[in-house]
């Protein structure tokens, strides 16, 4: 998900003017100068669907799951494990704005144990009261989306029954691992009649209704519009040992947060989504038949494979269209467009920034393995739908009036960006939410800056970082959504600068790619994104994982006295400038500084970082008139550059710290600050 900053970035504007009012004088002498995979989805071979036709949700479930991998001409191997497989019917009645659904889903124990317990993810009861964790937890609020008063949202699940018809309706209990809240009903557990033994698989057939919210938090419906997010009811994650580092195997269970988003296996999808004739479906995956009109009806048919999640988008209003596309790493993608009306003026620039994206993307990390790629493009009203990816298909911005500014592109290509670390590698966004929200937009800012020429001021967004927190940690272990926004999304992309910095930009595209390669559709975490940095690097990066990663440092070096001392050496007059420098933040191996001297002459030294503190004694004919450490802005993690430059003497009205003058501190925030 995209975090928008505005309110945050006018703020934090007027702090920092505060701050620095006074500094104009010393602006300018602080600062110087795989191979693609044949046959998946659509784009390999619709003739392998034909051949082995997707079934219907009162059919037999398909017996892909567990099987190995199939061969053959017109037919692909997996990609991923496959552990689920859903078959879900829904209908959409806008008279009552419900979701009426059944759902067939088959399981796979991927296991060494017997497993007894399933548990469902019941996302939409998120928003069935204002007692619920995630309405406690986020105040009703989310980024600048507001819940609407009085409108509420939930999910029933009306009956849950085995293949041999065993009612399961009385094995089900609501459990709330994290915090005990007796009102959040998001997290339900079904105990089973007999275990499902380590290989095996079970199907489970529910039938369920999905009252939805006004739009709220990447869900909901706004007069004709329909966003269908986290909709149905969806299995836990159960975890072999050694995934992410666990010891044990076992579920992994958390309810639905105020922060935190998604994890799910990878699997099948086969949707049917029935809405009134006149509305127009977008959703994960591609369609496998035309739409069947009927008493008044429009039945949509989607599959998709090797994909953990499945969302839908409908209006009557939409302005669809379509492009082929490919490029060297990209065999071939339809990209899709479902317009607000007001956009439609600028169908080439979603249609541009979305090529952009999959053709860098893949260029870098490895081909979108998928044939179709949506993008919804949502109502203004409706902007609590927007920013958000889902697997092949994402959402924009809400249609605002006026023409859109760099937003637009930056949006889609974030987005995107998800389809990789989200959609394919897959972290767990509840623990790790980092691993994604940090490398997506690490890689928005070098797309951005490469194809739009939109280069990120970096110190000032390393400014921002007034709370720093343990990157690796559950997403509403932070104290607020700032505190989270701050640190997986920005602290987390400064990390990786900061990564790439030291080993160079070669290097890192490296390891990136290698990572990527190594643990798409396997969900890592963060000590597997590790063990790729020192494999590629060949050095140990503990200190740095400790400090930045799994420690909440940020970088903080300042210059803490400067004294002067005249002496005379042979009649000639020489000063003795001693300069203290001190490390108060954590550490990195090369801190640059600059010392001036009063006749303007100046010398550069660099210190290694390491200890406490270092003294400077320098012996020139002019005192040192003031110091700068970093004055090119290479230490992508210090935040408090206000304490990187002292000056010898400052009028006591003065007597503060420096860092930009008033005249450069507006030209960085207001003309090269890139969001």
């Amino acid at each position: 998900m995209k975090v928008k900053m505005a309110n945050r970035k006018k703020a934090w504007l007027v702090s920092a003017a505060a701050a620095f009012l006074g500094a104009a004088f010393l602006a300018n002498s602080l600062l110087s100068s795989p191979e693609e995979r044949t046959g998946q989805t659509s784009r390999a071979v619709l003739s392998g669907i034909v051949q082995n036709p997707v079934p219907p949700v009162n059919a037999e479930p398909s017996s892909s799951i567990g099987q190995p991998p199939a061969t053959g001409e017109g037919v692909h191997q997996p990609l991923s494990k496959r552990i689920v497989e859903y078959h879900i019917n829904v209908e959409y009645n806008p008279e009552n704005q419900k979701l009426l659904g059944q759902q067939t889903v088959t399981w796979k124990n991927p296991g060494s144990q017997p497993v007894q317990e399933l548990y469902m993810h019941l996302y939409p009861n998120a928003f069935a009261s204002e007692k619920t964790t995630f309405m406690k937890e986020s105040g009703g609020k989310l980024r600048r989306d507001e819940a609407k008063k009085g409108s509420f949202g939930d999910m029933e699940l009306r009956s849950i029954k085995t293949e041999d018809e065993t009612d399961l309706s009385s094995a089900m209990q609501f459990v709330q691992p994290d915090d005990g809240n007796p009102d959040d009903r998001t997290l339900i557990k079904i105990t089973l009649p007999k275990p499902v033994a380590a290989g095996a698989a079970i199907t489970l057939h529910t039938d369920f209704a999905v009252k939805l919210p006004q739009v709220f938090a990447r869900m909901g419906i706004t007069k004709d519009f329909v966003m269908a997010g986290q909709w149905f009811p969806k299995l836990a994650v159960y975890e072999p040992a050694g995934t992410r580092g666990r010891t044990a195997e076992g579920w992994n269970l958390h309810q639905y947060h105020g922060n935190s988003e998604f994890y799910a296996d990878f699997g099948i999808f086969d949707v049917r989504v029935k809405v009134p004739a006149d509305y127009i479906v977008a959703a994960t995956g591609f369609p496998t038949k035309n739409p069947v009109v009927e008493a008044g009806k429009k039945t949509y048919q989607f599959y998709a494979d090797d994909v953990h999640d499945f969302a839908w988008s409908a209006s009557p209003n939409f302005k669809v269209f379509e492009e082929p596309y490919a490029a060297p790493n990209l065999p071939g993608v339809k990209i899709k467009l479902y317009l607000d009306p007001k956009h439609e003026p600028y169908k080439s620039r979603y249609m541009i920034a979305a090529k952009k994206a999959l053709s860098r993307y893949s260029q870098w990390y490895g081909t979108y393995p998928y044939s179709t790629l949506s993008i919804v493009v949502p109502p203004e009203e409706a902007n609590g739908a927007g920013g958000m990816e889902y697997p092949t298909l994402v959402t924009a911005w809400g249609a605002s009036k006026g023409t859109p500014d760099l937003d637009l592109e930056r949006v889609v290509v974030h987005e995107i960006g998800h389809q990789f670390w989200y959609g394919l590698v897959a972290t767990n966004e509840f623990e790790e939410a980092w691993l994604d929200e940090g490398f997506t937009s690490y890689t928005e800012d070098k797309l951005m800056e490469l194809e739009y020429g939109s280069k990120p001021n970096l110190p000032v967004e390393a400014s921002y970082i007034t709370s720093p927190a343990a990157l690796q940690k559950n997403a509403w272990s932070y104290r607020s959504h700032g505190e989270y926004a701050d640190n997986v999304y920005t602290r987390a992309k400064l990390v990786l600068k900061e990564i790439e910095h030291r080993v160079g930009l070669n290097t890192m595209d490296r390891i990136m790619k290698t990572y990527f390669q190594r643990w798409k559709f396997k969900h890592p975490g963060t000590r597997d994104f590790q063990t790729v940095v020192e494999e590629i690097t060949k050095t140990k990066w503990t200190e740095f994982f400790d400090q930045y990663v799994y420690g909440s440092m940020m970088t903080d070096y300042a210059v803490d006295n400067i004294r002067v001392r005249q002496t005379n050496e042979s009649g000639q007059t020489l000063y003795e400038s001693s300069v203290l420098v001190r490390k108060f933040g954590g550490t990195v191996p090369t801190v640059p500084i600059r010392f001036h001297f009063a006749d303007g002459s100046t010398t550069e030294k660099v210190w290694d970082g390491q200890g406490e503190q270092i003294e400077y004694k320098l012996t020139h004919k002019s005192p040192v008139d003031w110091v700068s450490l970093d004055p090119n802005y290479t230490m992508k993690l210090e935040n408090r550059h206000i304490n990187n430059y002292m000056k010898t003497e400052v009028d006591t009205t003065w007597r503060i710290r420096w860092t930009l003058g008033v005249v450069k501190l507006l030209e960085t925030l207001f003309d090269t600050v890139a969001w």
